[in-house]
């Protein structure tokens, strides 16, 4: 492989922001594995943020660059998977993608198929873009897969502010995360936090239904597990809060002592594994990292805190929740779904452009 930009490559980062800035140019924000992707004729390389190349876990993804790039070009974009079913992006299956037997990668290449969505050219031919004012490297990436059919797509993406509230409002009911906005004179700048991203962000009340201690040893907390009950009144497992700091995580393991109880009367009590009730423990070890010991010290549900979260994956928070403040008004009996809001239907192939 000979490119005017070869890989490893670091993507370009964004930083959070909580209104969407004027005068710039707006794209979705997906929710899948950031990916800069080099094509030199039949060469196919997957780079990811953390430079590790992922071209042998998605065999379909590196076949439809061979059909629908450049013969030499570096694109920066998103690798999902789409379930045009339910219309959502289904980052849970993706991560399931990144097996180490190749003939699991096989199957599930065929089974959950990975796209591809391009939001950034790097380079093409012999030119290194990065460079280029974005707007002509956007308008070079539009030129360059004009032809591309799926799994290959590009972002959409608008230079009006009011439109861009309106995919931020909309297209989070098509799975996605919020929005991007970029400086359309701004150059690509590698590990740099230069692009601006607004997440939903929004609250709820949730019960602790248990804690796990700290790596620095047992008289600290490392997370609280949270609960929300269901229509049928069953206490689900919804995620966790794990950031404070260290002396706030001696206090707090001191202040639920009290609650400290057995697994007898617990919700989550080992029992209503088998009757198919989600818990922490569905499994005694993450499927990530087999030593990662999942077990918790059972708390009697009384406390209820409130949390920060930007949406929901099924059931559960899709990445872990913030501290906000303890409720003592609040029953944990209140915390339940209804609470939550829910994010109005869109169809993903709108998004994409496919209908």
């Amino acid at each position: 492989m000979d490119l005017p930009v070869m890989p490893p490559v670091k993507p370009m980062l964004a930083k959070a922001r909580p209104a969407i800035p004027e005068g710039q140019l707006y794209e979705p924000k997906w929710d899948g594995f950031r990916s800069i992707i080099f094509r030199d004729g039949d060469e196919v390389e997957i780079g990811s943020r953390n430079e590790k190349p992922m071209t042998r876990y998605f065999p379909e993804v590196v076949e439809a660059v061979l059909a629908n790039f450049p013969e030499r070009a570096v694109i920066d974009g998103e690798i999902v998977v789409l379930d045009r079913e339910h219309n959502s992006l289904e980052f849970e299956v993706l991560q399931q993608r990144v097996h180490p037997a190749a003939s699991r990668v096989k199957l599930l290449a065929a089974q959950t198929p990975a796209s591809f969505v391009a939001f950034d050219l790097l380079a093409l031919g012999d030119e290194d873009l990065t460079d280029r004012p974005f707007s002509e490297r956007r308008a070079m990436l539009e030129e360059a897969l004009a032809k591309a059919a799926p799994p290959v797509h590009i972002t959409p993406i608008t230079d009006d502010h009011a439109l861009g509230q309106v995919w931020f409002d909309r297209f989070e009911g098509a799975g996605l995360d919020g929005l991007i906005a970029k400086e359309p004179d701004g150059t690509y700048q590698p590990d740099k936090r230069v692009m601006t991203k607004i997440k939903h962000e929004r609250t709820c009340d949730c019960v602790v239904a248990g804690y796990r201690v700290h790596k620095s040893g047992p008289d600290a907390i490392g997370s609280l597990l949270l609960g929300l009950f269901d229509g049928r009144g069953v206490l689900a497992s919804v995620g966790v809060i794990g950031a404070f700091p260290m002396a706030l995580r001696r206090e707090l393991f001191e202040e639920l002592q009290p609650l400290v109880t057995t697994f007898d009367d617990h919700p989550w009590a080992w029992a209503r594994q088998e009757e198919g009730e989600r818990t922490p423990r569905k499994s005694e070890t993450s499927r990530w990292n087999s030593g990662k010991d999942l077990s918790f010290v059972p708390l009697r549900p009384e406390r209820v805190v409130e949390v920060r979260y930007d949406y929901m994956e099924g059931v559960r928070f899709r990445h872990t929740a913030q501290f906000v403040r303890w409720r003592p008004d609040r029953e944990p009996s209140s915390c339940t779904y209804e609470q939550l809001e829910v994010a109005v239907d869109f169809d993903l192939a709108a998004v994409l452009g496919l209908e």
